[in-house]
């Protein structure tokens, strides 16, 4: 009799417990209308990236040019990551106080920390998952339009940086929703720190010169090109000139430049204003500012964007933590 008593008083398991949060965080997250619609969002936005070119060309009567690199190095944008970020995460901690369901999950045998923690890592599945499908989508668009593809093994290394360039945003918004407790302001919060970054870049990039500085916030980063050393293959003479991000939002395209090119370098010059004349095929430049190995461009890429990650994260938790919760 006592054993049986015991065996119903038994308090669940970490895991049954943990695993109880992230799968209420899932289920949340699928069945909102918005998810979906910035689900399908994304995916229009991918298709016309795919399609636009080769409708262009057929339009002008030039046939498309076979690209065997296509699909590995499409790596993203930030605007991507931000309405990924959204979608799963804008008011998973904020609609929890404004609701008022944060009173009965607190009152479950759960520690905060575990709730935040179920939290996050349902939104990283829902992120996986989503990628993976927008990845594959990409590759087999990649393969009917551009004809076969080459290196997709790195496909996976695409798919993680898009992963780590977006909790950048989804740890944002786990901090600022934690803070303000409020969906309008996070979800503002987010998109005035994004067109800051977007507008910012490019123009200091014009008229200052690709600052490393940019390097080390949220973004693009500096532009810059890649210089392959020792041009042996066809892969090789296509990468080679071709511009990179160095910031966080190009995470997959640079450590999939350095596994090819371990050699490689990639060039930072300033445009030359002054020179810019009418039918000008390319910008022109004041010599190089500086040059840096890929290995330090993708890595550094990582660094940073893992620094911004835990920062918000770790203001998330101490936030959500010490929030008053009145019933």
């Amino acid at each position: 009799m006592t054993q049986t008593l015991n065996s119903r008083n038994e308090r669940p398991s970490w895991l049954s417990r943990f695993w109880a949060i992230v799968r209420y965080e899932m289920l949340w997250n699928i069945r909102k209308k918005k998810f979906i619609g910035i689900l399908a969002a994304v995916f229009v936005i991918a298709t016309l990236i795919l399609v636009l070119p080769v409708v262009g060309s057929r339009y002008a009567g030039v046939s498309i040019k076979a690209n065997p690199t296509y699909a590995i190095t499409f790596g993203g944008t930030g605007f991507l990551f931000l309405l990924f970020a959204i979608g799963t995460a804008v008011n998973s901690i904020s609609s929890e106080f404004e609701t008022g369901s944060i009173v009965p999950l607190v009152t479950k045998p759960v520690s905060r920390t575990m709730i935040f923690l179920g939290k996050l890592f349902g939104a990283f599945i829902i992120l996986v998952v989503s990628y993976i499908v927008l990845y594959a989508y990409i590759t087999i668009a990649s393969i009917v339009l551009y004809g076969s593809q080459s290196d997709l093994q790195f496909m996976p290394v695409i798919v993680v940086g898009c992963i780590i360039s977006t909790l950048i945003w989804v740890s944002l918004l786990f901090a600022v929703g934690s803070i303000s407790k409020n969906t309008i302001m996070t979800m503002i919060v987010a998109i005035i720190m994004f067109l800051a970054l977007f507008f910012a870049g490019p123009i200091i990039g014009v008229y200052v010169g690709p600052s490393s500085t940019l390097n080390y916030l949220p973004g693009t980063g500096a532009s810059g090109t890649l210089v392959v050393n020792n041009i042996t293959s066809a892969v090789a003479a296509r990468f080679n000139g071709t511009s990179v991000s160095a910031g966080t939002d190009n995470i997959g395209v640079n450590i999939v430049n350095y596994a090819l090119f371990p050699s490689a370098n990639v060039t930072y010059s300033k445009i030359n204003l002054s020179a810019i004349t009418t039918n000008e095929t390319s910008l022109p430049t004041s010599g190089v500012l500086y040059i840096e190995p890929t290995s330090l461009v993708a890595l550094r890429s990582v660094i940073v964007a893992f620094a911004y990650i835990v920062g918000f994260l770790i203001a998330a938790w101490v936030a959500f933590k010490r929030s008053q919760i009145l019933e």
